[in-house]
């Protein structure tokens, strides 16, 4: 893999399952790391503590990033809500748009102008591919996650004669904590595969260093997305029974 000597990269969630996963494999390529989360991230070589579902978390992150040099920003940070839309509460419901999708805009708007001034730099958006084909019980997080993949489609296209790349990658489930049991619980009901957080990790970083555009990790999920943008009737078809299953399971919860 290309090295990232001396790069000052910014990682969002970086004490997390796949972003504290991610930040080894950024140090051992040579990269000063700063995470951001709210306890101390012990993979990286600073941390910055902060909460990103709130105007004044955001805020006060951008002030600070904008005022120090930041070559990579690396949008990991995410939360997930499962379960029938008209239960989530609408504390949760603004926790969840606020961290998956404003906090990754408001954090590339911070670091955006001196990437341009030095016409260099990388912006990189870890989304889903329950973002690409949006699931039943996953609304309020795929429709933030599509937001993602829209936010970084548009920066792409306007920033493309920049020197700034934009990378969006959209990882399967993992086997990590980020699934509560109720989730584990739908994914066995509905045979989803997960992949192992090593396997993602690895796919992220190879995505960073290469400078990709967009990764969908998963053949059989990438198929469905590109089913689900020609066909979209189809994919309600072929849901419709996974959404009764988790459906009966909530009732019977």
């Amino acid at each position: 893999m290309k090295r990232l000597d001396d790069q000052r990269v910014i990682l969002t969630g970086a004490a997390g399952g796949i972003g504290s996963l991610v930040a080894k494999r950024l140090a051992s390529l040579g990269a000063h790391l700063i995470g951001v989360d709210q306890v101390d991230c012990p993979n990286c070589a600073e941390t910055i503590l902060a909460d990103l579902s709130t105007k004044e978390g955001l805020t006060e992150l951008a002030e600070t990033l904008s005022t120090q040099r930041v070559d990579m920003l690396i949008n990991i940070a995410g939360i997930q809500y499962f379960g029938p839309f008209e239960h989530q509460s609408f504390e949760n419901l603004w926790l969840g748009y606020a961290v998956n999708l404003i906090a990754p805009a408001a954090l590339s708007r911070a670091v955006l102008p001196q990437m341009q001034a030095r016409g260099a730099g990388q912006i990189v958006n870890i989304g889903s591919m329950l973002g690409a084909v949006k699931y039943p019980f996953f609304a309020s997080y795929s429709s933030s996650k599509a937001g993602l993949q829209g936010l970084s489609e548009g920066l792409r296209r306007e920033l493309f004669a920049s020197g700034i790349a934009i990378t969006y990658i959209a990882p399967r489930a993992a086997r990590t904590a980020f699934n509560n049991p109720a989730v584990v619980r739908f994914m066995e009901l509905t045979k989803m595969k997960a992949d192992e957080p090593d396997f993602v990790a690895d796919r992220i970083v190879a995505a960073i260093t290469d400078r990709k555009k967009e990764v969908f990790i998963g053949f059989q999920e990438r198929i469905f997305m590109r089913l689900n943008a020609i066909f979209p009737r189809l994919i309600d078809a072929g849901i419709s029974s996974q959404a009764a299953k988790a459906r009966h399971f909530f009732t019977a919860a």
